[in-house]
């Protein structure tokens, strides 16, 4: 008992400093500690032995290996002086609890959608058809009476047995769901609810369990999995991640680098940490994802001012219309937002995370009508339609490009 104290008090102390990435807040409970998910990295010859021994889930080249070990295991591995062992961090999600499930919508076309098709009358929508969305969440209920037909792709990073498991990307948690819906639920059978580009093609990755938490080398995995996928099909695919840490990964960096090298656009979730100064998360911090603040309808009276908890990012930067990392880039809707859910219903909740997927499915829309354009004249489009339309002041949102909302709320039209 003595040794086996001694070791999960040695692992402890190198494992507290590891950050969530996760669909929801920031630091929700990773999963008990039973193995350890670890970065290998080192001289060549020295990781082909560890690769032997323990086994490879993810190979990331140069930035060395992920494996899963046990507790001696990992100790083995961190008295060889040759390699530099690390654990993986983990990602929680970016949404606030919801108000519960209903069985039918309550409106098939919620604020959000009114909106951003800046239309108070609306009573469908359209757009998207040929555009690849891949949304990295929970899974998707692709069942769903709203989704039905529309998923190209089905797989799930999470399994641990094996790494990349086709066919399945079951959501238990509801977060992914709602996300995919409100990119492209198409209204189902004429009692379902619209997302903003029903006509889009869904490639649902799971790479978050169903307690809303995964681990970044699953995440960074699938991103360049989303990539690859991009190029062999020679297709417009946005990447849309409703997903956070407060830090920085390596890993995930490298991936949404090399997405964004394939011609993908990638949207991320700002973050539900504000409202205070320098709070976004990654990976939507990165210069290669359009991070996505959340703003709230006042007073339902169609005036937007962003959400108190919505992330906030640098405010040295604001009115230079430049996107560094740490900047916030776009804003759209993201209190109250309707959506589908796991068990077939749908679900009211708030987040940066209700947000992205509002950027994401106008990405679609705006990229079928322009075939021709590059993923970066999209994001510049984005962001021009997002100038014309001012955002309420107040906790750091200005008239122009700021550190709350980006430089505001793009819309259809």
């Amino acid at each position: 008992m003595k040794g086996k104290k001694a070791i999960g008090a040695a692992l402890l102390s190198m494992t507290m400093g590891l950050s969530m990435f996760a669909a929801g807040v920031f630091g929700q409970a990773p999963e008990t500690q039973d193995s350890y998910r670890i970065l290998v990295h080192g001289p060549s010859a020295e990781k082909a032995k560890a690769k032997d021994q323990y086994g490879i889930r993810w190979d990331f080249g140069e930035t060395g290996f992920t494996t899963t070990v046990n507790a001696p295991q990992y100790l083995a591995l961190l008295k060889n002086k040759n390699l530099k062992v690390e654990p993986v961090s983990q990602v929680l999600l970016e949404a606030k609890p919801g108000s519960g499930a209903q069985a039918a919508p309550s409106d098939r076309t919620p604020w959000g959608m009114e909106a951003i098709y800046n239309d108070s009358n609306l009573q469908a929508t359209s757009g998207g058809s040929g555009v690849k969305v891949a949304v990295l969440d929970t899974g998707v209920n692709v069942n769903h009476a709203d989704l039905a037909g529309s998923d190209e792709q089905c797989k799930d990073f999470t399994n641990r047995r094996s790494p990349l498991v086709n066919g399945t990307c079951t959501d238990k948690n509801g977060h992914g769901t709602h996300v995919a819906g409100t990119v492209l639920a198409d209204g189902g059978s004429g009692n379902g609810i619209y997302g903003v580009a029903p006509e889009a093609d869904l490639w649902a990755y799971k790479v978050l369990n169903d307690q809303g938490s995964g681990y970044s080398d699953d995440i960074a995995a699938a991103i360049q999995h989303v990539a690859d996928e991009a190029a062999r099909t020679n297709s417009h695919v946005v990447l849309s991640m409703s997903l956070g840490s407060s830090s920085k990964s390596t890993m995930i960096a490298d991936a949404v680098d090399y997405a964004y090298g394939k011609g993908v656009l990638v949207v991320a979730a700002a973050g539900n940490s504000g409202p205070n100064a320098d709070t976004i998360g990654y990976p939507g911090a990165l210069t290669n994802a359009v991070a996505v603040a959340a703003l709230e309808d006042v007073q339902e009276n169609g005036t937007y001012r962003v959400a108190d908890f919505s992330s906030r990012g640098n405010p040295a930067t604001d009115g230079d219309y430049l996107i560094q990392e740490r900047d916030v880039e776009v804003s759209a809707p993201g209190r109250s937002i309707e959506s589908t859910w796991y068990d077939g219903s749908y679900n009211t909740i708030s987040g940066t995370s209700m947000a992205t997927p509002h950027v994401s499915g106008l990405a679609a829309k705006i990229w079928a009508e322009n075939p021709n354009m590059s993923h970066n004249q999209l994001r510049a489009e984005l962001q021009n339609r997002a100038k014309a339309n001012d955002i309420q002041g107040g906790s750091g949102a200005t008239s122009g490009d700021d550190y709350a909302s980006g430089f505001g709320f793009p819309r259809v039209k």
